[in-house]
């Protein structure tokens, strides 16, 4: 802990970040309490002033112009736009430091790639952890938030990177076929199939190695909130279709489908 700085990227991640500190401090607390019953009859004030002091460590390294908004761009002027959005805090962190970022989601990961992991490395840390506060994004979401195209979310690439790299290219024919049959009237989401060979952790992994620019040195690894662990954070609001791909209409079954057809016959365009 003495050696781990923590912030947040973008704006909107600043909420999950109030609560990352939370426990951070709660963990910190706890060991605390374990140093000092461990010192038992040999606490002085220095040693107890020692304990006590260290802290997490909060920097506000990424900072981004709020006028920039990268999400709602559109697709051809993204990439130019990303690299102009962030800058950071230099002196904030040292190389003997690891540091944790956490984000609000990872849908497409390109302002990860493209800008801030490179401006995170010119710091020298010994490893940048990106943290997820949402599930891994792998499926359109057609009631809200517009993400029509299942190419563009990185967790989709991961998966079908995963399959190409042990010879499966053939689930991706399978799939499709399943999908272009169920215009008949079978409902399924058959892209669930797509991810379901592999565990959250190598499916993150991959986004890592994916979203990892070649020049940068610092090791990454990125790390996604879990579904169960959404559900116990909100208890009340338990729409996930877009992590698990259970829809809770047809239409959004159907939409999912369409959006691998789309893929697959190399169509860029919206499944709704």
């Amino acid at each position: 802990m003495q050696n781990t700085v923590f912030s947040y990227i973008p704006n909107t991640a600043e909420t999950s970040f109030l609560g990352l500190v939370k426990e951070a401090e709660a963990h910190l607390l706890n060991h605390k309490k374990e140093q000092i019953l461990q010192l038992k009859g040999n606490l002085n004030p220095e040693k107890l002033q020692k304990i006590l002091e260290v802290r997490p460590r909060i920097e506000k390294v990424a900072i981004k112009d709020v006028k920039l908004r990268t999400f709602i761009t559109q697709d051809s002027s993204r990439d130019d736009l990303v690299s102009h959005v962030y800058d950071i805090s230099y002196g904030s962190v040292k190389k003997t430091d690891y540091l944790v970022i956490i984000d609000d989601s990872i849908v497409r990961g390109t302002t990860l790639k493209k800008s801030i992991l490179r401006i995170l490395d010119r710091l020298q840390p010994k490893k940048i952890i990106v943290v997820s506060s949402a599930p891994q994004i792998r499926y359109p979401d057609c009631y809200g938030i517009d993400m029509a195209k299942l190419e563009d979310f990185i967790a989709f690439r991961a998966a079908v990177e995963l399959h190409k790299s042990q010879g499966n290219h053939q689930i991706l024919s399978k799939i499709y076929q399943e999908c272009l049959n169920s215009n008949s009237g079978n409902y399924r989401n058959y892209v669930q199939d797509l991810y379901a060979p592999f565990t959250e952790e190598e499916i993150s992994q991959k986004i890592g190695e994916l979203l990892t620019p070649q020049e940068i040195k610092t090791p990454v690894e990125i790390v996604f909130q879990s579904i169960e662990q959404l559900h116990e954070a909100c208890p009340k609001n338990l729409g996930d279709w877009y992590f698990t791909g259970n829809y809770p209409t047809k239409g959004g079954t159907r939409v999912v489908n369409q959006a691998f057809i789309n893929y697959y016959e190399g169509k860029n365009q919206r499944a709704y």
